[in-house]
């Protein structure tokens, strides 16, 4: 910065903007890599929302229905051909073992135990692929939760060796020139900070989210075993 400029430092001289602006190149690189990230988290975030709130809807009203005391076949009649939520998928799927399995007989007890294990890796196959959907732009907040701090203070390294630098340069120690590189420099660690925080906030939410979800895709296919090991008991 030239003398004349330090001579007429203001308020405004310290506005975010005016940080960028006068930054060094590697601080812009950092802050405008740091921008870009906060805004991909923040895009998965709100787009956790809003999914997390609709599967957990339609769960609701899914198992309503299910618990309304219809028949499962017309409840998974209802659901039509391809589901998209895991719930009537999984009632599908077991009550689709369930018609081959008696298709073919069910004389022993050996045979329903099969089925039974059948069902149970049908159930944990849609679960897992319906947890790992889910999960689905966690790692990216994850990234961003422990990797912004980091490089927000890399750029305030780097913005500091300026400030020393310009103080050898000029061979002043007076507060106008060094601080305005210092704020700079500082200032990259806030953009990091404001991207780190909302990621790390957002993560271990929608870990949790997903945990539950996970129980309560669980919980379900536990219900659908017991009502088809109740069916086989009932024909015994």
């Amino acid at each position: 910065m030239d003398p004349a400029a330090q001579a007429t430092l203001t308020a405004e001289s310290f506005s975010f903007i005016s940080l960028f602006l006068r930054a060094d190149w590697v601080v812009k690189a950092v802050m405008i890599g740091l921008g870009l990230a906060s805004l991909f988290s923040w895009a998965v975030i709100f787009d956790r929302l809003l999914r997390f709130a609709a599967l957990n809807r339609q769960a609701d009203r899914f198992e309503d229905e299910v618990s309304s005391g219809r028949s499962l076949e017309d409840i998974a009649q209802q659901a039509g051909e391809r589901p998209r939520h895991a719930l009537p998928r999984m009632l599908q799927a077991a009550l689709r073992e369930w018609r081959e399995a008696r298709a073919k007989g069910l004389s022993s007890d050996t045979q329903s135990a099969l089925l039974i294990q059948r069902i149970d890796r049908v159930m944990d196959s849609i679960i897992a692929r319906e947890t790992a959907r889910v999960e689905e732009g966690l790692p990216l907040l994850a990234i961003v939760a422990t990797a912004s701090p980091f490089i927000g203070l890399f750029g305030t390294v780097w913005g500091i060796m300026n400030a020393f630098q310009e103080i050898a340069i000029q061979q002043n120690t007076n507060l106008t020139v060094v601080a305005p590189a210092i704020a700079e420099a500082l200032f990259a660690t806030a953009i990091g900070l404001a991207a780190a925080i909302p990621a790390y906030i957002a993560y271990n939410k929608f870990s949790s989210d997903a945990g539950r979800y996970a129980g309560r895709l669980e919980g379900f296919a536990d219900d659908l075993a017991t009502a088809i090991q109740r069916r086989l008991a009932e024909r015994g």
